[in-house]
This record gives structure tokens, C-alpha cells and sequence, in this order.
């Protein structure tokens, strides 16, 4: 130490510059320590409030007709004439083709004369029934030719019905040579063309009418989620209007501009897949809707009083795929919470149970902390929290 310092330096100059060294280096009980500990961590919080909410959820569908009749001929004949335009609108009871209807003719020509022929006889035996019950009054003949003429009059009765239903089987027979519309609505490709023999009963089907407006879209969901939902409705935890809304969105994100309503749920579940057939019903005055096309729609489910969301940002999984939330607990000091989230809203998840409301729940700076250290709350969406 002398080497460095002039010979005739004083010696309490000395002492106090070592006394000076020696405090800087010790600890005291608020100065060094105090100086040695990190910082609180700025972190951004959300803190969680009770709020209704309306439930909804999106699932794949399918459109289908709502009326679809399959033309097929009711008799048998050569096909003379197809009466409509393929693709075109068509009327319930409008003319769509017509069979040859010569035989028909015929056919109803001699029911009618075996009907004449019948009435004829009624008239006769109705008149010997006639004399001969007053014949039999005066003993002028006897019981046995009275029931024989009585028999006689009701038989030619009975042939008579006999022959009127004859005649209605021919007339209806004629009246299917002309094969009409059973439903309106847009029609189909002709399976067959003029010339083409057609029969009663045939497999092959003539043409296809479908009633597009309105339209049915058919959705799947899970029966174990439809059983969740009832039991929710049953228990009074969620709310549900009396028919329920759905939402289109069609292929390429579009959605559809007509709302529709949830008509009603199969009654059997689909063994193979675990789903259950959701059926619902929607306007169609343009025919943008056709049957077969792929669609997602989104079904109210109903409204949940009483509910906590927490950010999905602020929830992450651990090792064992739990879902858990960090939370800034009363000393401002990071606590970690495992929490039940059952699915998500919008950009939420909706909590069952983990989180309450006045819960601050951080969802930034999650990667700067650790459960148990100081932090510094700012909330979300303030001047500071921005």
C-alpha cells in the first residue's frame, strides 16, 4: 500500500478512506438487499366479470328438397308426348307426358255397356219382383217363386255396383294415360323420351319434381352434445326461444342472407357415427339453395345467465393436457389455476369451474413469469394496459 501512496500521506486520510471501502461493501438490512431484488414484472390482466351469453354453435350440413315427388306411369302404354321443359318451374296437376290411350278408351266403352246391360236386367227383375209379391198376397203363387224372383232382383243389383265399379277402375285407367304433376315445384331430366314403352309399377322413374322454397338443411351433431343441451334446458342453466335461429354460410365463407329456423331433432342416433340428424327450415325465394350443397350453419343453442369467459390468449395446457390460467391473486403475487373450460366463445373459452369473477387472469407476458413471483397488474384496454 506505501508503494502507492506518498510517503508523507496522512494517516487518518487513510483510515477514512478504508472505513469509507469497508461500508460500501457491507449489507445493510434495507439498503444493499433492497437494491439486489428484481423488479416487479408488468404484466396485462384481464379481470373476469359475470355475463350472459348466447350460445351458439356451427356444424356441417347438407340441403335437401322440401318436397320430392318421383314421376313413374301408373298404366302401360307407348309414351306420345313429353309436355314440359327440363329444368323448367312445373304446377301441381300440370300435364307431363302422355301414353297412349286407345286401349284405356276401349276398355272404358265396354264397362259402360256392361253396365247398361246390367241396369237393364235390374229393371226387369225389379219389376217380377214386384208382381210376384202381390201375386204372393193372393195365395196366386207360391212362397218359392217369390224368393226366386227376390233373389233374382238382388243379384241384378249386385251386378250393377259390379259394373259401376268397373267403369270408375277404366275411367281412372284412362285419366293415367296422362301423367300428371303431384307436387310443384322444378323439375328434372326426362328419363325417357316419346315412343318409349312405360309401364305400371316400373323401377325407372320418368322424372324428378323438387319443391326448393323453402328448403331443409340437414345438420349432424353429436349425441352427446345434444344430451348435454337438454340437460342444460332442463335444469334452467341456459334459455332458449321457442324456435331456435340458424345461420348459413355457404361454400367459399359467403353467408346466406335468408335466417332460418330449427324445425326439429331425429329421434334415433346413427349407430356408425355417434350423431344425431338436426333438421332445419329456411326461405328460398331465389333458389340460390340446391339440393346436395355442402353448408356450415350455426345454431342458437340459447342464452346462459350468470356466465364467466376467460381469454383463450390468457388459458394454455400443461404436460397433462389440463387447461389452466394464471391468475394475480390479493398480494399481487402469480398463482396458477387449474380451470374447466367446456368450449369456446368467439375468441373465450367459457369457464365451468377454476375462475370466478373478479379473478384477474393474466394473457400477456405469461412467458416473463412464474407462479409465485411479484407482478405489476396492468388491466387490458387501459391507457398503461395498451
Amino acid at each position: 500500500m506505501s508503494s502507492f501512496l506518498p510517503k508523507k500521506f496522512p494517516l487518518w486520510v487513510m483510515l477514512v478512506t478504508l472505513v469509507g471501502l469497508a461500508a460500501c461493501e457491507s449489507k445493510s438490512p434495507d439498503g444493499a438487499a433492497s437494491a439486489g431484488a428484481p423488479p416487479a414484472t408488468e404484466v396485462t390482466v384481464v379481470t373476469l366479470q359475470e355475463q350472459t351469453v348466447a350460445l351458439s354453435n356451427t356444424l356441417p350440413g347438407r340441403t335437401v328438397a322440401y318436397r320430392k315427388a318421383e314421376v313413374r306411369p301408373q298404366v302401360t302404354g307407348i309414351l306420345q308426348k313429353r309436355l314440359f321443359t327440363e329444368g323448367a318451374l312445373v304446377a301441381e296437376g300440370q300435364q307431363l307426358y302422355q301414353i297412349d290411350a286407345a286401349r284405356y278408351e276401349a276398355a272404358l266403352a265396354n264397362a259402360k255397356a256392361g253396365l247398361a246391360r246390367a241396369k237393364a236386367n235390374l229393371t226387369t227383375t225389379q219389376a217380377r219382383e214386384k208382381r210376384y209379391k202381390n201375386l204372393l198376397a193372393d195365395k196366386a203363387v207360391s212362397q218359392q217363386e217369390y224368393d226366386d224372383a227376390l233373389s233374382a232382383f238382388e243379384q241384378a243389383k249386385a251386378d250393377v255396383a259390379v259394373s259401376e265399379a268397373s267403369v270408375q277402375t277404366a275411367e281412372i285407367d284412362l285419366r293415367y294415360t296422362k301423367v300428371m304433376a303431384p307436387i310443384s315445384g322444378r323439375i328434372g331430366t326426362s328419363a325417357v323420351t316419346e315412343g318409349a314403352l312405360v309401364s305400371a309399377g316400373q323401377a325407372t322413374v320418368l322424372a324428378t319434381i323438387q319443391q326448393l322454397d323453402p328448403i331443409y338443411v340437414d345438420m349432424s351433431e353429436s349425441a352427446a352434445r345434444v344430451l348435454e343441451m337438454r340437460r342444460q334446458l332442463m335444469s334452467g342453466r341456459v334459455s332458449q326461444e321457442q324456435q331456435p335461429k340458424v345461420v348459413l354460410n355457404l361454400e367459399g365463407g359467403n353467408q346466406y342472407e335468408h335466417e332460418g329456423e330449427l324445425q326439429f331433432s331425429d329421434v334415433s342416433v346413427n349407430e356408425t357415427t355417434g350423431t344425431i340428424v338436426l333438421r332445419a327450415l329456411f326461405p328460398n325465394p331465389d333458389a340460390l339453395l340446391l339440393p346436395g350443397m355442402f353448408v356450415r350453419a350455426t345454431v342458437d343453442e340459447g342464452k346462459r345467465d350468470s356466465t364467466v369467459l376467460v381469454p383463450q390468449r390468457g388459458v394454455t395446457r400443461d404436460r397433462e393436457g389440463n387447461a389452466t390460467a394464471l391468475v394475480v391473486n390479493a398480494e399481487s403475487k402469480v398463482e396458477v389455476r387449474e380451470i374447466n373450460a367446456s368450449r369456446a366463445v368467439g375468441s373465450d373459452w367459457l369457464v365451468e369451474s377454476g375462475l370466478a369473477a373478479g379473478d384477474q387472469v393474466i394473457v400477456t407476458g405469461l412467458q416473463k413469469v412464474r407462479p409465485g413471483a411479484p407482478v405489476k397488474a396492468v388491466e387490458a384496454g387501459s391507457a398503461e394496459g395498451e
